[in-house]
């Protein structure tokens, strides 16, 4: 055989091998590297944010499933996933998963924490199970929950009945949205030891109420369900939801709020209140074994004003985020309030998944283990209450300074035993590299 016929032969080969793992996967199964059930990189081609609004660049963002950041609205756009409840439809959002190579495949926060989510509560895991179709070509099953939220209760808010920095605590507090018994935003699927941040945000095949949110999550803006027979459109749905804006090593990030295991906080947060993650592992847990929680903290009397670039805290977010108000698109007051004002709480979180040492990256977690601050009496006096906006600042305050940063009610410094399920999903300019400051090494903490 000439040698020309005889490579061309050889390349032709070399492509056929080379393709068919491309195209049956690596163990001879287009399902066998992922696991059933979830589509990896779902991205549908439309347009998520309307013209002229200002948008978050694509490589500041953590979660490459999303469509990306509206800051005009603070809002993500992210794929809907369908579930299923004793054969009525609810929908979830995707956002970690606690295996490396499959929060890789699914483009979702990587978070080994998760994997602890069991440990001393086997229901703060939901075990949930797949159906598929024969007609599937290429797609998701269907996930079977166990437990849903119910978003037909009211959300209310009743401000404390001192303006500014008495406005936290408030009078009253109703969350909009409850978890039954057996709900939990963590699930596993039935034969795998894999678990997955996976919030149900809305319920029912549509129309969707994103005003009162009677079928929604409190932080559901819209909802789209493309049509598949739309020409270059994917009909997989999305969900616009606010964000908060928050500070993590000196620098502006944004996370969703879905889920709080107190009932005040759930309202404040515009979250779900899901009771059973009271007793996820651990009180008190950060870097510790067995632990499924990382830290963030909060302040309940930080200074107030709309225009103050110290203002921080609970109060604050009462006083100046309109946190009364139902979040919904139409109410351009509360996304001005936000956006423009630092109306969140502007609360500070601990490890963060783009941080550089691969310590404190990997011991990120979505469940977030509150620390509630109180400034004392003569920090208020003397305007030393001001904005923090680094984890080991806080801490070192509040091991050295304990005259001017307690716990509530002059308690000892730490966790105040809720819990908030907050997803990380970008930053606004530079990326959290490491802690602004070392922590104090005579500290408590």
């Amino acid at each position: 055989m000439p040698r020309r016929r005889f490579f061309q032969l050889l390349l032709t080969v070399a492509v056929v091998l080379v393709a068919v793992p491309v195209l049956l996967g690596a163990g001879g199964s287009a399902s066998d590297e992922l696991e059933p059930g979830i589509a990896a990189k779902s991205k549908p081609d439309v347009s998520f944010a309307p013209k002229g609004h200002k948008v978050l660049p694509a490589t500041k963002l953590l979660i490459d499933s999303a469509l990306g950041v509206d800051l005009t609205d603070q809002s993500i756009t992210l794929p809907l996933h369908k579930g299923e409840f004793r054969g009525k439809t609810v929908w979830y959002i995707l956002t970690e998963a606690s295996d490396f190579g499959l929060a890789k495949d699914l483009d979702v926060n990587f978070s080994p924490k998760l994997a602890n989510m069991a440990v001393g509560c086997p229901r703060c895991v939901q075990d949930v199970t797949l159906e598929g179709s024969p007609k599937n070509k290429f797609g998701e099953a269907v996930v079977k929950f166990q437990g849903v939220p119910d978003f037909r209760p009211r959300r209310q808010l009743v401000p404390g009945p001192a303006t500014g920095p008495g406005a936290f605590p408030p009078a009253s507090a109703t969350p909009g949205a409850v978890g039954d018994a057996r709900y939990s935003p963590f699930i596993r699927i039935k034969g795998s030891s894999v678990v997955y941040n996976a919030a149900i945000v809305a319920s029912g095949d549509g129309p969707f109420d994103v005003e009162r949110h009677t079928n929604t999550a409190d932080r559901v803006l819209s909802i789209k369900k493309p049509k598949p027979a739309e020409p270059g459109k994917s009909s997989t749905p999305t969900a616009e939801m606010l964000l908060v804006r928050g500070k993590e090593a000196d620098q502006t990030i944004f996370y969703l709020s879905t889920d709080a295991s107190q009932r005040t906080a759930a309202t404040l947060e515009r979250a779900t209140f899901v009771p059973l993650l009271q007793r996820s592992a651990f009180v008190g847990g950060d870097d510790f074994l067995g632990a499924a929680r990382e830290r963030i903290f909060l302040f309940s009397n930080g200074q107030t004003g709309a225009n103050n670039p110290e203002a921080q805290g609970l109060s604050h977010l009462i006083a100046d985020g309109r946190s009364a108000d139902d979040a919904s698109l139409k109410n351009t007051g509360l996304l001005k309030a936000l956006r423009d004002n630092d109306g969140d709480a502007q609360n500070v979180l601990g490890d963060f998944p783009s941080l550089a040492d691969p310590r404190h990256a990997n011991a990120y977690s979505p469940l977030w283990d509150a620390q509630v601050g109180e400034w004392s009496k003569k920090a208020v006096r003397e305007g030393l209450n001001k904005r923090q906006t680094d984890e080991n600042r806080i801490l070192n305050l509040a091991a050295k300074r304990p005259d001017l940063l307690t716990g509530p009610g002059g308690s000892p410094y730490g966790s105040a035993g809720f819990v908030i399920n907050c997803p990380t999903v970008a930053f606004e300019d530079k990326a959290p590299a490491e802690a602004a400051v070392a922590p104090d090494p005579g500290g408590q903490f």
